[in-house]
């Protein structure tokens, strides 16, 4: 299963919310200069944020629309000096809550800094490649932001073992370590790891047989684990080729697979959905509607007993994944 971008890596540098030069401390320059190869920015991805987080003196811009091309060219400047360029969405409430629960103030540069690369946050980073702002980009910000809320909850689950740092732990969907690492320091943190490691494989291999079953096509798949503290979701949307390869965001399957490994390991239960378009131009351009359901009580995941609706989304029991090679 191919994917898109690279690996996640801790950020060494970073810009608060936007294009403000002033604004960009001493800290951020040092490290340029040392060669350091990676770059962290937060973007307020609406207008509404934008005129929100005014207060706090983030942009000299006049209006949003000054900010996005002021970004674009902030960012296409750290591609040209960076090797790693990577952003996530500068939501004005979480970074409210965040300057109050560690007594800093919002206006003061520092605080956006220190808000930027939290650590608890960076399963919220994506890697910018030189997309427009205005496309896809920010819509995916909002998401990863709304999917690393997620995968924080699968990892409180899995007591910490998601993003744990060695073979003993699943290293997550992009080989993140964890900030404490030690999974693997004693006997019961090796056998909990181990475990963790072994449910988001068979995850990844649910997710595997149900696209391998569907063949070729464009598809979603919706994914929700009933949970303490709340319903884990996941949703990724996925093109698959005649030859079996697959195109999907990075982000997207990593949520995937820690939702389904959650599941798996702490025995919850689940619906999966996958529907869209099944079929290719290289199939006389035929392609036919479909939408499958699978289940699971914990144990495994299995065609569902009857119709089903996820999300809205209707569908008939899937196929058998036991089928599936």
């Amino acid at each position: 299963m191919s994917r898109n971008g690279r690996a996640r890596r801790t950020t060494d540098c970073t810009a608060a919310a936007g294009p403000r030069p002033r604004a960009r401390s001493l800290h951020e320059r040092r490290r340029a200069d040392r060669g350091e190869q990676a770059f962290v920015i937060g973007i307020l991805t609406s207008e509404a944020d934008f005129e929100r987080a005014r207060a706090w003196q983030l942009s000299d811009a006049p209006d949003y629309d000054h900010y996005l091309r002021d970004t674009a060219e902030l960012l296409t400047e750290a591609r040209r000096r960076f090797r790693t360029v990577r952003a996530r969405m500068f939501h004005p409430q979480d970074f409210e809550e965040f300057c109050l629960l560690h007594g800093v103030d919002p206006a003061e540069p520092a605080a956006r800094d220190r808000y930027l690369v939290n650590p608890p946050l960076q399963t919220q980073l994506l890697a910018y490649q030189g997309e427009e702002l205005t496309g896809d980009f920010l819509p995916r910000l909002a998401r990863a932001r709304e999917n690393g809320l997620t995968l924080r909850h699968a990892d409180l689950l899995l007591d910490g073992g998601l993003y744990a740092e060695g073979p003993a732990g699943t290293g997550g969907a992009d080989g993140v370590a964890g900030a404490d690492g030690g999974a693997g320091t004693d006997a019961a943190g090796a056998v909990q790891a181990r475990s963790v490691r072994e449910a988001y494989q068979r995850g990844a291999e649910v997710f595997r047989r149900m696209l391998v079953g569907a063949g070729c096509g464009v598809y979603e798949l919706r994914v929700a684990v009933d949970a303490p503290g709340g319903r884990l979701s996941a949703a990724a949307r996925v093109l698959q080729w005649e030859d079996g390869v697959v195109r999907i965001n990075d982000e997207d399957l990593e949520l995937v697979c820690a939702v389904l490994c959650a599941g798996l390991a702490r025995e919850l239960p689940g619906l999966a959905v996958l529907h869209g378009s099944q079929g290719s131009a290289a199939a006389c351009g035929e392609y036919r509607p479909i939408a499958w359901a699978w289940a699971s009580g914990g144990q495994d995941w299995a065609p569902t007993a009857a119709a089903v609706r996820l999300d809205g989304v209707p569908a008939e029991p899937g196929f058998s994944l036991g089928t599936v090679c």
